[in-house]
């Protein structure tokens, strides 16, 4: 085997390796300015912890699971989330200095899904940034209601929801605002 096809097949098994390696694309590009999530689903039993962006750009195929990760669980719909909530989601976790992934109890939402839990809570709203890809309800099991309510507050990204009773936060990139108790 020459040194030239030894490099080639490294270079190949480092590039597929990295999307899902995220220290490894941290290290490849000199490991500067990177964003990080974390996540888990009660729903799907599904997992995510990558780095997403790294000095200044999005890593695409991070994104793409993201947005797989955040899918309508009950239609099975994808959505491409704005960034800027996930930004804001990555923001809110590190000013908690927590390293437990977020629970993820809602990402994107379908018409039809909003629909029905418009129908059984009056929580809900019509036209919720869910359908558009620009929210997400979360839960710390190590952080209460407003612990989490604060840090994403204080990221001053969107609007943020506090449902103590139901033990989440909601966290949007719309105008900021929030709510709740």
């Amino acid at each position: 085997m020459s040194r030239r096809t030894l490099l080639g097949a490294f270079a190949a098994t480092a590039i597929t390796a990295a999307p899902t390696f995220g220290n490894a694309a941290g290290f490849l590009r000199g490991a500067g300015d990177i964003r990080r999530i974390k996540m888990y689903s009660g729903r799907t039993g599904e997992r995510i912890d990558m780095i997403y962006w790294i000095e200044g750009e999005y890593v695409r195929e991070s994104v793409k699971e993201i947005n797989h990760f955040m899918r309508d669980w009950r239609t099975d719909g994808v959505k491409s989330m704005d960034l800027r909530t996930i930004d804001i989601m990555s923001a809110a976790h590190n000013l908690l200095d927590a390293s437990e992934p977020y629970m993820l109890l809602s990402g994107y939402r379908s018409p039809q899904t909003n629909a029905m839990l418009r129908s059984r809570s009056r929580g809900v709203a019509k036209n919720s940034l869910h359908m558009k890809g620009q929210a997400a309800d979360l839960r710390l099991s190590s952080r209460s209601v407003g612990q989490l309510a604060r840090a994403a507050r204080a990221c001053k990204g969107g609007g943020v929801g506090k449902y103590s009773r139901s033990n989440f936060v909601h966290m949007d990139c719309g105008v900021v605002r929030s709510w709740g108790r």
